[in-house]
């Protein structure tokens, strides 16, 4: 079995946003991606799109697949145990439908932004965002 960890992140939630994902197995990590995702995006987004990122590195490599996330929402939603009422996250959903016919089993799991390997990825969306000049803390307007 292959795991995934995703995060997705905007600073400024809408902000500049980015994405990181570790592809691993039992024994030891596989790959790591990060991409910057655009200049105005929810961390709902992101975290859509991370996991999109994550189930298209996995695809052809394994049909069994565990995918762990911080995101509670996106985890439940992917449960069937709340509604996706937002439309543009519905996009994301519907995608994710279709990547998941690549694989026999499929667990979406939500993990602790604590958890090493999803602080991994975490850290790969903000090294992205900081190597693009994006700050840590976007400062308040006046």
């Amino acid at each position: 079995m292959i795991f995934t960890n995703s995060d997705g992140g905007a600073r400024g939630n809408p902000g500049p946003g980015a994405i990181g994902v570790v592809l691993r197995d039992e024994g030891h990590i596989i790959t790591k991606q990060s991409k910057f995702i655009g200049q105005m995006v929810t961390n709902n987004v992101a975290e859509y799109e991370a996991l999109i990122a994550a189930l298209e590195l996995a695809k052809g490599k394994t049909k069994e697949i565990t995918c762990i996330l911080d995101s509670e929402l996106v985890v439940k939603q992917l449960l069937g145990k709340y509604r996706v009422k937002n439309q543009v996250l519905l996009t994301y959903f519907l995608e994710i439908q279709k990547l998941q016919e690549n694989f026999d089993r499929i667990i979406y799991q939500h993990a602790s932004r604590w958890d090493k390997f999803q602080q991994m990825a975490d850290e790969l969306v903000n090294e992205e965002l900081t190597k693009r000049g994006f700050p840590k803390k976007i400062p308040r307007r006046r």
